[in-house]
């Protein structure tokens, strides 16, 4: 399967990987729902405070959607670059019409659409800012900061990699013990083998992020959840 140099436009604007992508939507779920839950929970609201967030490069919106729920008066701009994604995403947000928008943005530049706002109550990012290339994390976690009102928080749920081979030997041991994922891992079709290496194309250390943050000015940086190569970490924007 031959998707060419840009992984990430050939596959995520691709309307038949999407669909075969959504065909497994409830398996994701699984893995997924308390990560973006616990997302939610993080966020220093009550449940009946209206404040307003950008969940920036958002897919079909689960993240957003989590946080909806938990917080029935707050409302969420959701960006995505990927018209099949943002088209999924706008079906699956139905129950939470009136209280969200789409906006298509390019994470891959630093050209922030003018549509959106300046400011908001929070940021958060789900498993999307691993494919950014080095450059364009430390980027964008600056224009996350700049998007942020004081006291404004951050949370990135992603996948990172280790610099330490051992240390990766055993989480693939680890996570090979689900005969599912050994079998994609090792055995995949090609469209899995080429969304497995879209997927590590710009995996980097948890550590390195972290400097990312500090570099941009967050504050109040932690690590609040951790299995094997997923991670939760965020920081706030001094108030």
């Amino acid at each position: 399967m031959d998707l060419g140099m840009d992984t990430n436009e050939a596959i995520w604007k691709s309307t038949q990987i999407v669909h075969n992508r959504e065909l497994k939507a409830d398996e994701r779920v699984r893995k997924n729902a308390a990560q973006w839950r616990l997302m939610g929970e993080l966020l220093p609201f009550e449940a009946q405070d209206a404040f307003t967030f950008l969940d920036l490069g958002a897919g079909t919106g689960s993240a957003a959607r989590a946080i909806l729920d938990l917080y029935p008066r707050s409302t969420a701009v959701l960006t995505d670059f990927s018209a099949p994604m943002m088209a999924v995403g706008e079906a699956e947000m139905a129950p939470f019409a009136g209280r969200f928008r789409y906006l298509e943005f390019d994470m891959s530049t630093g050209d922030w659409p003018g549509a959106i706002p300046a400011a908001f109550d929070a940021v958060v990012t789900s498993m999307c800012i691993h494919h950014m290339p080095d450059h364009r994390k430390a980027g964008l976690f600056t224009e996350i900061f700049d998007h942020l009102a004081p006291g404004g928080w951050y949370l990135n749920y992603d996948s990172v990699s280790s610099a330490d081979p051992l240390v990766t030997a055993t989480w693939n041991r680890v996570i090979d013990l689900d005969p599912e994922a050994a079998r994609k891992r090792l055995h995949g079709t090609a469209e899995e083998r080429a969304r497995r290496e879209n997927h590590r194309q710009y995996l980097i250390p948890l550590p390195q992020q972290l400097d990312y943050l500090r570099a941009a000015g967050f504050q109040g940086i932690d690590v609040y959840w951790k299995h094997l190569d997923d991670v939760i970490y965020g920081g706030r924007r001094p108030a």
